[in-house]
C-alpha cells in the first residue's frame, strides 16, 4: 500500500529562523528576509513572541505580542513603502 502524498501547508506563516543579522519569514509561497537594521523591532523581542505570528486578511502579518503589523506588500515592494519607526 502506498501512502497518500503530502498535504498543503497548515500555516500560511512561519518564521523559519532568527539571527542577529535579521529573521527569515515563509509566506504563502515565498520566503522574505527582514534584515535587522530595517526590522528593530524583532531583535529586541523575546523569541517566543517573534514566532508568534498570524497572516491576517491574507496580507497582513500581525504578532499580537509585539504589536506590530507589516502589509506583505511592503516586503514586495519596500521602495514604495518607506518604513518609519521611532
Amino acid at each position: 500500500m502506498l501512502s497518500a502524498s503530502t498535504g498543503t501547508s497548515t500555516s500560511a506563516v512561519e518564521v523559519q529562523g532568527v539571527s542577529p543579522r535579521g529573521l527569515w519569514l515563509f509566506v504563502l509561497d515565498r520566503e522574505y528576509f527582514l534584515p535587522a537594521d530595517q526590522f528593530p523591532w524583532f531583535m529586541a523581542a523575546a523569541v517566543g513572541d517573534v514566532y508568534n505570528v498570524e497572516l491576517q486578511h491574507g496580507h497582513i502579518l500581525h504578532w499580537p505580542a509585539l504589536d506590530v503589523d507589516l502589509e506583505l506588500q511592503s516586503l514586495d515592494a519596500p521602495e514604495n513603502w518607506p518604513m518609519v519607526w521611532r
